[in-house]
């Protein structure tokens, strides 16, 4: 009989220690275009109409978008290669969460730099394996003066792992109704993802392709972007309150939501003594999907 080697693999810490990508600059002129192809999508009008103008908060996901070669792509629709994906065998990605400062608005039509960074790797032992934990920091500046700094956390794991939604039941039913002073109430379906993905340029399957988010990746269905959820969670605010702008934002992203699930954004404004409102996604299936910090100015 063969010897057991499983215990011979190396950490995910012996493939990270060498790894330290150089910061990569990209410019964009944050054309109006895509925020209002995204407005759409959400049945709304066009927060942004022409340059000058200011993007709401966080919308400039919406640009500096990277599109490698479609050979470029791994089975799963996400890219095999890019410069700030660790160099980890059988990579898997999540995104966990993040924060933002604003200290400016971005201005549509206005060119804008971002400088992307690693700012901070890890690995940690959790209950299903090994992770690894990277923070990109971008540092967004239009016109010589730095208007925000977004950072996003990813999990990284190698190979396959234990499906977090393994055995969940989906419930159509609407959302528990709330008394949240600010809400928003959304469905959304395969053609509203399909839509998200393209202005996002996200090609990742679990997205759009039911057959394999159910048959490979162990999903109950279609899954809502992590991206989209963080969004949805800063419209109540925005809605309700359209003169105070956003100072900060942090949010962590707990648990899926899925295609036909019907979510509320709800938030509860200055519940805390330094006047933060906390807001969250929750479904029938679950309280909090989501769940974000904000601060105004």
């Amino acid at each position: 009989m063969d010897p057991d080697t499983s215990q011979d693999k190396p950490g995910l810490a012996h493939y990270l220690n060498a790894w330290s990508p150089a910061p990569v600059v990209a410019h964009d002129d944050l054309s109006p275009a895509p925020v209002s192809a995204l407005a759409a999508v959400l049945d709304q009008a066009p927060p942004v109409t022409e340059a000058g103008q200011a993007l709401p908060p966080l919308w400039h996901w919406l640009h500096f978008l990277e599109w490698p070669a479609q050979a470029e792509l791994g089975e799963d629709g996400h890219p095999t290669r890019g410069h700030f994906l660790p160099p980890i065998p059988g990579r898997r990605r999540m995104f966990a969460g993040g924060r933002a400062e604003f200290r400016a608005p971005l201005l549509a039509g206005v060119p804008a730099e971002r400088r992307s960074s690693l700012s901070k790797v890890e690995t940690k032992q959790g209950r299903t394996g090994e992770m690894a934990f990277v923070t990109v920091r971008q540092e967004i500046s239009q016109e010589g003066r730095l208007s925000v700094v977004d950072e996003q956390d990813f999990v990284y794991r190698s190979g396959d792992d234990e499906r977090h939604a393994t055995g969940v039941e989906l419930d159509p039913a609407d959302a528990e109704p709330s008394d949240a002073p600010w809400q928003l109430a959304l469905r959304p379906g395969p053609p509203l993802l399909f839509r998200f993905s393209a202005l996002t340029a996200n090609a990742h399957r679990i997205h759009y392709d039911a057959p394999y988010a159910q048959g490979v990746e162990g999903y109950p269905g279609l899954v809502v972007h992590g991206p989209l959820l963080v969004l949805l969670m800063l419209e109540p605010a925005r809605r309700e309150a359209p003169g105070r702008a956003v100072r900060t934002v942090s949010y962590r992203l707990r648990k899926p939501v899925f295609a036909g699930e019907h979510l509320r954004a709800l938030a509860d404004p200055a519940t805390t003594g330094d006047g933060t409102t906390n807001v969250r996604v929750a479904t029938r299936r679950e309280e909090q999907h989501a769940t974000a910090e904000v601060t105004f100015a």
